[in-house]
Order: structure tokens, then C-alpha cells, then sequence
């Protein structure tokens, strides 16, 4: 398989010598193409820190992460904006909409980014629509439309481009259980039919059992792993409430 995300001994301090704090410890793990990866931890654990690197939004203290093969520590100025721009999606909490476009305009946002032909961007916001069932919503502005819908749309902005990576944070914070039901399940469709990879930061162990896979993050270095292989998403969801079980009132905060 090819390996998509690679972070390797990544650690992040932040603070002074006199007052430092440790956010990550010499943390690896890998990611490869098509997997749908969860990262799950109690505040403070880590697993914000670690999209943030991932995501380009901070910079490692020590450590490199290496996204299709491309070490992104390294990269700064236009090349830092190129990665960004053309191989990462973001799917976040508030969805960072603009009220004033449509769904279709804030979709096509990224594409118009990268002067592509409208007929090219018409055809692929067509096409992702159909995918995460928003075909009909496409007209509306982000004030007229549910918040689901709203993360679907959100959802659509982020593969549009066919990143290499998709990093979701927190996607289901801001739903109702029908919604998040909703947005996961066309998580699971993007993944296993579009062969998406994704990273998913959450809280929540329903959230995480829809993946394929499960980082569990524990004062900044993995606790645990957990592979869902041929269980089905309830006996995973079991597997997950089990090592938040272990790790006692670490996760009760955020569950």
C-alpha cells in the first residue's frame, strides 16, 4: 500500500526553558492511502497539537512529517501555500463557510483558486454533490440550510481538489446524532467507494467507530492502537468505550 502520512519522532514543545510544556513526545505513527484514521484523546492529551502540525498550522519543535512522500517540515513560503492549497482538505467544527457565496460557490472556491475552467469545476461540484447527497442545496447560502448540510457542504469543499489528505477536526462538534449519523456515513462512503484517506481528530467513540482505525493519544504520545478489521461498527464502538474504560477518567470529560 502507499503510504500517504508518515509522522515521524514529531515532538512539540511550547513555552520558555523555565516554563515549557511538553504537547508531544516523540510521536510516530503512519497512515496509508485509503485508510480512514481516528485520533482520540482527553483535552490536553495532544491531538489538537498533532492536526495542527499535520495541517501545516505549527511548526514541529523536533521530528518530520512526511505527506505522499514530501517532507512538509520543510516547506515554506509558495511551496508551503502550493501543499496547502492542492494536497490537504480541511473539514472543521464550524465549517468555515463564507455566508455571502452559495454552497456551490463555497465549493467551487478552491478550484477557482487554481484557475480551472468553470465547465471542469461545473462538471466535479456535480459530481461531489451527487456523492454527499447535496444536489439540491447547491443554490443556497449557508444561512438557509441545516448545519448538516452544512458539513456536507464543508465536506465537498474539502475533496473537491482529490487531496491526498483529508484532516477532519472534531466534524461532528456542532450536529445533532441524525446529522452526525448522516455526515459519517458519507465519510465511510468517501473513504471505502472515493478511496479517501482521511484523519479524524474526535471526543466521541461513536465518531471514531466509523474508522477503519483508532490512535488513541495519552500526554502526548500513542497509548494504544486499535484496528477495527472485520468487526462490525458496534463491536468496534465496544472495542473503543473499552480502552476509554482503561484509560479511566481521562476521556470522561470529552465522552
Amino acid at each position: 500500500m502507499e503510504n500517504i502520512l508518515k509522522v515521524e519522532k514529531v515532538s512539540k514543545y511550547y513555552g520558555s526553558r523555565s516554563s515549557l510544556t511538553k504537547a508531544l513526545d516523540n510521536i510516530s505513527f503512519e497512515v496509508e492511502k485509503g485508510e480512514f484514521v481516528s485520533v482520540m484523546g482527553a483535552s490536553g492529551s495532544g491531538k489538537t497539537t498533532l492536526l495542527n502540525l499535520i495541517s501545516t498550522i505549527d511548526r514541529v519543535t523536533s521530528g518530520n512529517i512526511f505527506v505522499g512522500g514530501l517532507d512538509i517540515t520543510k516547506l515554506k513560503g509558495n511551496s508551503l501555500n502550493k501543499f496547502r492549497r492542492e494536497e490537504l482538505g480541511f473539514v472543521f467544527q464550524d465549517f468555515n463557510l463564507l455566508d455571502t457565496l452559495t454552497a456551490y460557490e463555497n465549493i467551487a472556491l478552491s478550484l477557482s483558486i487554481q484557475n480551472k475552467k468553470f465547465s471542469e469545476i461545473d462538471l466535479k461540484i456535480k459530481k461531489v454533490a451527487n456523492d454527499l447527497g447535496i444536489r439540491n442545496i447547491l443554490n443556497k447560502y449557508p444561512y438557509e440550510i441545516s448545519g448538516g448540510e452544512k458539513q456536507r457542504v464543508a465536506s465537498a469543499r474539502a475533496i473537491i481538489t482529490e487531496p491526498k489528505l483529508i484532516l477532519a477536526d472534531e466534524p461532528t462538534g456542532a450536529l445533532d446524532s441524525k446529522a452526525s449519523r448522516m455526515l459519517l456515513e458519507r465519510f465511510e462512503y468517501l473513504n471505502k467507494e472515493l478511496e479517501a484517506t482521511i484523519l479524524m481528530v474526535t471526543h466521541d467513540a461513536f465518531t471514531a467507530s466509523y474508522s477503519s482505525r483508532v490512535i488513541f493519544i495519552k500526554d502526548g504520545k500513542i497509548f494504544k492502537e486499535l484496528n477495527r478489521g472485520d468487526n462490525t461498527r458496534k463491536e468496534f464502538f465496544d472495542k473503543i468505550i473499552d480502552v476509554v474504560t482503561l484509560l479511566g477518567g481521562d476521556l470522561n470529560d470529552a465522552l
